[in-house]
């Protein structure tokens, strides 16, 4: 079941120069009608699984690994709410480290932001959280030593931080197998057009011909 034809078909007039009359029809695959998983669903935890995308792994590999066929990629993405696979889906190390140095340039190693370090006291409680953001400069009093400061503070470069953001974009939600064939179901169902102006079938619909209108 592949993601284009489950979606239902347009037909438009024809702009065709070989045209053998003004009635006729182009009929296409409307793209403009996306599936999506309903949105009664979405908080429906037992419904799906946390997952983590593999290095180098693709949207038709994981389907393949989840659901043992590679078509199905496009449940992978709508679960995972992902519309632009070229921003949303996680690059390979090779890719990205290429992505920040066109993006960066000779600033790709400079440091974007700084965080703290994880600090505890001598009885290992916790003073102070890694990965608040602070100034190169923040110092805290020292645990146990009133009279000591400390600067626990790391640099991030960009390259870090895009790193960062790319890893998070692995972490995504995947249905759980045992629902699949509903969800298919589902999503069939909100393919198919209700009646209208433009109806034809559950299928099709046709838009106005503008040429044969009445001058």
């Amino acid at each position: 079941m592949s993601y284009f034809r489950e979606l239902p078909d347009l037909e438009y007039q024809s702009p065709l120069t070989d045209r053998i009359s003004s009635t006729q029809y182009v009929r296409v695959k409307n793209i403009f009608r996306r599936l999506k998983i309903r949105d009664d669903l979405k908080d429906i935890f037992v419904l799906f699984n946390k997952y983590v995308i593999p290095e180098g792994a693709r949207p038709d590999t994981v389907a393949e690994e989840l659901y043992d066929k590679s078509d199905l990629d496009w449940v992978v993405l709508t679960v995972a709410g992902i519309t632009n696979i070229r921003d949303q889906w996680p690059l390979n190390s090779r890719d990205l480290y290429r992505f920040c140095e066109n993006k960066y340039g000779d600033d790709l190693n400079n440091v974007r932001f700084y965080e703290t370090t994880e600090v505890k006291d001598s009885k290992n409680r916790l003073f102070l959280p890694a990965g608040k953001v602070v100034d190169a400069s923040f110092t805290i009093t020292r645990p146990d030593f009133p009279t000591q400061t400390l600067n626990p503070v790391i640099g991030i470069t960009n390259y870090e931080y895009e790193t960062r953001l790319n890893e998070e974009k692995r972490k995504i939600d995947i249905l759980k197998r045992l629902y699949l064939q509903q969800f298919l179901t589902d999503a069939r169902d909100i393919a198919y057009y209700t009646e209208s102006s433009q109806y034809v079938d559950r299928t099709l619909i046709r838009t106005e011909n503008t040429r044969n209108k009445m001058l």
